[in-house]
């Protein structure tokens, strides 16, 4: 890596690093190279520059810059460009690690990133990235030992300086003094507890006949730590034979892990993640054995607790379609009577499309629906839609399932006005869901132990699973 630029929403450069060994015009042709990539992935009749647009290539190769050839990778936050290029032969995943924890390192310190942040907090902001990049190579990238030597900003840092007071940072300890890299020395909290946040995402393409065509789970462990001293901890798990392909915190000790499939670890003082795996697919059969290949992908189905119904016509210079939902007999979800939240359906219309008017309907099945304030409950669970104009994109939202019965229905019926001669909307419909209290792994968390302190740690333990399913038509 050569360096760092932060670009506000204009194309400006506001804070970069110190390329030493680049001449002064370096990052400045990067900028301009960016600049002229991002501005052709804009629609004509758009007057300003946008950092929200999709169709700009995180990896830009730029042929001619003061120092040859480069690449420049880029991440976009808070309204904010963040680019790295690279003149020498480097995998871009590195970059965007460091991209990555760069910018969960500012957030740590800042607690927003946008523009009017980063411009009152120019010195943390600057001091910061200079620790964390070192003519080009990561230095110190753990928030525990940046904190011992940049402060965070404050109120209290705010007064001092402005009334003239110095030499109380002197009382932190010196930084690189504790004997573990991510955890600072001394550290003392009034109530001892932990908290651990486990999120599993399901990522799904069905086919048109509701057969489950591919299918992807990611687990993520994070977790909050405000324990003091320095506390030794063991976290076991049920069901950790899900995990797969997984990845670590510096603090994980990893032969522990290959020996009990628990983990080991000294936590940093904080929020970190813990842990990243993927879910083994013949983890999700629930114990099962022997189970053929039509039988997982059934069990997986099970983790769907819709099932999509679509019918979209074409016709000139628009289109019809109606979209039904119904529950999935026998799903998880529905069969431990676990709540199904914030039900999105999306459909990218074409690139012509001008307008769409749509009613969205639903049939609780014999539930008793009726009367004045029932219908009113009739029409908030039927959803509500929305036209994104910017995106071409029409969004049906349904905040909660409830409690359904097996012959429960979502509609959605509608139109759409276009310019093109013979619309072309997308081959497929996004459906986005989450179910708290649920991980489609079925792991659990089964003990916290902790030795070389006396007291003993309040923990929680929170779970969620979310998923994105993609249905074509």
């Amino acid at each position: 890596m050569d360096g760092l630029i932060i670009l506000d929403g204009s194309g400006r450069p506001i804070i970069q690093s110190n390329f030493r060994n680049h001449p002064p015009s370096y990052p400045l042709s990067i900028v301009d190279a960016f600049n002229d990539a991002l501005s052709k992935t804009l629609p004509e009749n758009r007057a300003t520059r946008s950092v929200d647009s999709g169709d700009l290539d995180p990896v830009l190769y730029i042929s001619s810059t003061a120092s040859g050839p480069a690449i420049c990778c880029h991440v976009e936050k808070g309204g904010l460009r963040f680019l790295c290029p690279a003149s020498q032969d480097i995998d871009p995943l590195f970059i965007f690690a460091f991209l990555e924890r760069f910018l969960s390192v500012l957030q740590e310190y800042l607690q927003d990133i946008s523009l009017a942040v980063l411009k009152e907090h120019f010195d943390v902001v600057y001091q910061v990235l200079e620790e964390m990049l070192d003519d080009g190579k990561p230095l110190t990238t753990e928030s525990n030992t940046l904190r011992d030597i940049v402060l965070p900003p404050s109120f209290f840092n705010k007064v001092l300086s402005v009334a003239g007071v110095s030499g109380l940072s002197n009382a932190t300890p010196a930084p690189f003094s504790s004997p573990i890299p991510w955890r600072k020395a001394g550290v003392r909290h009034n109530k001892n507890e932990i908290y651990f946040d486990i999120t599993e995402d399901l990522d799904a393409i069905m086919a048109r006949n509701g057969t489950l065509l591919s299918s992807t789970i990611w687990g993520r462990i994070d977790c909050n730590s405000r324990l003091s001293g320095i506390p030794d901890l063991n976290l076991s798990f049920i069901n950790s034979k899900a995990f797969s392909d997984p990845s670590f915190h510096a603090c994980v000790r990893l032969q522990k892990f290959a020996q009990t499939s628990s983990l080991s670890f000294v936590p940093p003082d904080g929020n970190f993640v813990l842990m990243e795996y993927q879910v083994s697919p013949s983890a999700v059969t629930r114990g099962s054995t022997a189970m053929s290949n039509g039988g997982l992908q059934n069990q997986l189905l099970n983790f769907v607790p819709l099932i999509l119904k679509s019918k979209i016509e074409v016709g000139e210079k628009g289109g019809s379609f109606t979209f039904t939902v119904t529950p999935r007999s026998g799903s998880e979800q529905l069969k431990h009577r676990l709540g199904v939240e914030n039900v999105v359906l999306s459909l990218g219309l074409d690139s012509g499309a001008i307008g769409a008017f749509c009613t969205a309907s639903f049939n609780s099945g014999g539930q008793g629906f009726g009367g004045s304030r029932d219908k009113e409950r009739e029409e908030r669970a039927a959803g509500v839609w929305a036209w994104e104009p910017n995106k071409k994109t029409l969004r049906w939202t349904i905040p909660s399932l409830g409690s359904p019965s097996a012959s429960s229905t979502w509609t959605l019926k509608g139109t759409w006005t276009s310019t093109e001669q013979v619309p072309r909307p997308c081959r497929s419909i996004m459906m986005h869901f989450q179910t708290p209290h649920m991980l489609f792994s079925g792991i659990k968390v089964d003990q916290l132990r902790m030795t070389s302190e006396m007291y003993k740690p309040y923990k929680g333990v929170k779970i969620a699973s979310k998923a994105a399913v993609e249905w074509r038509w």
